[in-house]
């Protein structure tokens, strides 16, 4: 099989409900840029970028600049199994753009899929076949967070993930709410989005304990995260890595210090399906558990991220749920959102229909 055409383009989405975070606000739209890689044997490989300035250091249109010098001549006329090698040559070639790796892995795997006729996630290791998604509430007044609980909780949403960090009292007097409204069968975790000090994060902790949350996801900058194993002394809410972990290397560095109890993967942070992967092994092997997560993607992007958590036991948690806000998402209905778990298609490689 041989890589014969590739085509590459951005498209800008508005998203359906804006959303705050600590270091940002008013987010109301996103850019993802989709390529397909065609091959001698007729299989159409789908993948996807969502480059974000901050995360990643790209945008839509250094991404396709990329396709344009690197990618594209990259990819004509190789054969997609030699995918390690293909993205060894990319990674070699454009340093530091994630989310564009990402999206050439994630079509080179597609294709592999498809063309040993499975559904990625068997393809990779097939472990389950769907996992219990979160459902985020950006930073807003008490009264609309609580509105929007009640909303999930309508769409048998199970599990909700609340942002903060930019006020602690707000938060914490937040959360207690939220745990009163939505109960104790329902999981809860919280995201500061690193806008915590040290000293924010263990009162947060201590003001929080009777809540039972799941997790606290980077309270701190990732410069302070080699204190963070004072954090895990403070009391029951473990502690996850999300903006501390861009590599394999990070995910070494916080495991060794144990410093986390999980490390939030996102393909277009680490830079693809490979590195997710090892992330995921090197995390197990010490004994810390991993999330799978997102950035502004379309239900394409999300169906990769699912697939992969799919495929490994140590992919216990998953907060894929950006595909929810796209307006007019052109790969609507590669995943399916049931009872508050999600599911993959169940046809070969990501699903895309052609």
């Amino acid at each position: 099989m041989k890589i014969t055409a590739s085509n590459c383009w951005s498209q800008h989405f508005i998203l359906k409900e804006g959303y705050s975070i600590a270091y940002e606000d008013n987010i109301n739209a996103c850019d993802n840029v989709f390529l397909t890689l065609e091959t001698d044997e007729g299989l159409i490989g789908s993948g996807m970028a969502a480059p974000d300035m901050m995360i990643t250091g790209e945008d839509a249109t250094s991404v396709l600049e990329t396709y344009k010098s690197h990618i594209e001549a990259v990819m004509k006329g190789e054969d997609p199994f030699y995918y390690s090698r293909l993205y060894e040559e990319l990674k070699e070639a454009i340093p530091g753009q994630s989310s564009a790796l990402a999206m050439v892995e994630i079509a080179l795997y597609d294709l592999m899929a498809q063309r040993a006729g499975v559904p990625l996630f068997k393809f990779l290791g097939g472990f389950k076949n769907r996992i219990l998604t979160s459902v985020t509430i950006g930073i807003m007044d008490e009264r609309p967070a609580l509105q929007r609980a009640k909303e999930l909780l309508k769409m048998g949403i199970k599990s909700i993930k609340i942002k903060g960090g930019k006020d602690v009292e707000r938060d914490i007097r937040l959360i207690g709410l939220m745990r009163d409204l939505i109960g104790d069968s329902i999981a809860l975790t919280f995201d500061a989005n690193q806008g915590y000090s040290l000293i924010e994060s263990a009162h947060f902790i201590r003001n929080t304990k009777s809540a039972k949350l799941e997790l606290i996801e980077q309270p701190t900058s990732p410069e302070l995260t080699s204190q963070w194993h004072l954090l895990r002394q403070e009391g029951n809410i473990p502690i996850m890595a999300d903006e501390s972990l861009k590599k394999l290397s990070d995910s070494f560095s916080l495991t060794s210090r144990q410093a986390v109890d999980f490390l939030n993967v996102k393909l277009m942070k680490v830079g693809g399906i490979t590195p997710a992967l090892q992330i995921n092994s090197s995390a197990r092997s010490a004994d810390v558990r991993c999330m799978m997560g997102c950035m502004d993607e379309s239900s394409l992007g999300i169906a990769a991220g699912l697939h992969v958590a799919l495929a490994r036991p140590n992919f216990s948690h998953a907060d894929l749920d950006s595909w929810l806000d796209m307006e007019d998402d052109p790969f609507a209905g590669l995943v399916i959102l049931e009872d508050g778990y999600l599911y993959p298609r169940q046809t070969p490689g990501l699903g895309v229909l052609k």
